[in-house]
């Protein structure tokens, strides 16, 4: 006999899963999140899920909470013995720290990977993460989707003539390539010599390749404070773009970012929303595409047990 599906969502991807209810016509099942008197988080799945094919939608942004929220909830599914338990995470947290970089530093996306198959997530869905490897810190299965699709959906709604693609770093040269590709064939990529300083700190050192006189449009897949995108699209400015555009998949939007933003050379932001906007970070150059349509096919493909491939693979290299 088939599963039912059953839809939850936590605190901080509320917005957003009710748009993938709407796209793949599931309604959200009732759960409570509430606090007891010492702020101490509690949550209730409301329905019967017993050998129900569970989803549970959280992005796990600032604060930690929300990651603690998705761990409680993936236990109650889990002690309610759903027949699995899948955990939707538009934009996954504490990826920074993949890899023991210098001394006495934790692998914090080894540890929250853990914390997950642990609470009991039986797959993860998630969503242009912050280095690919990750995949591998998981001992279950992970589909790991790009936004890239949606994008390229927007951007090819206008002339591409005198594009180039930037990517940020060396580090997503690849991802640049095949998102350039996409866009059209020939469309050339250029790329950000950055050295990192520190947390949240890094200086442009050269770009490479001509931006002279073209339409640049820098690719990231996080936007944080801000720094470094506007840092790269002021050299690219200097180096005689004709205009430059972003386009950033997670929009963190810490500290003073969308103030720097409003005021650099930047032409249009244009974001996902993996992460909810809240009214202070929103400015008028920004324009936010939802990623619903693109998460919820992959949940039904998920659910019916079918191949997810086809909705990634063109944003591979």
């Amino acid at each position: 006999m088939k599963r039912d599906i059953k839809l939850f969502t936590g605190n901080a991807s509320y917005d957003l899963t009710r748009k993938i209810s709407k796209a793949i016509g599931i309604p959200v099942s009732k759960s409570t999140i509430t606090r007891f008197a010492d702020g101490e988080l509690k949550v209730k799945i409301e329905e019967n899920i017993r050998g129900r094919d569970v989803f549970i939608v959280q992005s796990t942004h600032p604060p930690a909470e929300h990651i603690l929220e998705l761990l409680l909830f993936l236990d109650a599914a889990k002690r309610a013995s759903a027949a699995r338990v899948t955990a939707v995470i538009p934009y996954f947290g504490y990826a920074r720290q993949d890899r023991k970089d210098e001394p006495r530093v934790p692998i914090s996306a080894k540890l929250v990977a853990d914390l997950l198959a642990s609470s009991g997530a039986n797959r993860v869905l998630t969503m242009d993460l912050h280095a690919e490897q990750i995949q591998g810190f998981f001992d279950i299965p992970v589909d790991h989707l790009y936004a890239a699709p949606v994008f390229i959906d927007h951007y090819q709604k206008f002339s591409t003539k005198g594009l180039i693609v930037v990517a940020p770093d060396t580090g997503s040269v690849k991802r640049a390539r095949a998102f350039a590709r996409r866009l059209g064939k020939d469309i050339p990529i250029a790329i950000v010599d950055k050295r990192r300083t520190g947390p949240n700190k890094s200086m442009v050192a050269n770009i490479i390749g001509s931006v002279k006189s073209r339409k640049a449009l820098i690719y990231d897949d996080m936007l944080d404070t801000g720094g470094t995108l506007v840092d790269a699209a002021e050299a690219i400015h200097a180096q005689g773009a004709e205009a430059v555009y972003t386009c950033v998949v997670h929009p963190l939007l810490s500290r003073k970012a969308p103030e720097r933003i409003a005021k650099s050379c930047i032409k249009q932001l244009v974001i996902t929303d993996t992460i909810p906007l809240t009214p202070e970070k929103k400015i008028k150059k920004m324009k936010v595409l939802s990623v619903a349509n693109l998460l919820g096919k992959a949940i039904m493909r998920i659910h019916r047990s079918e191949s997810i491939s086809s909705l990634f693979k063109e944003v591979q290299a």
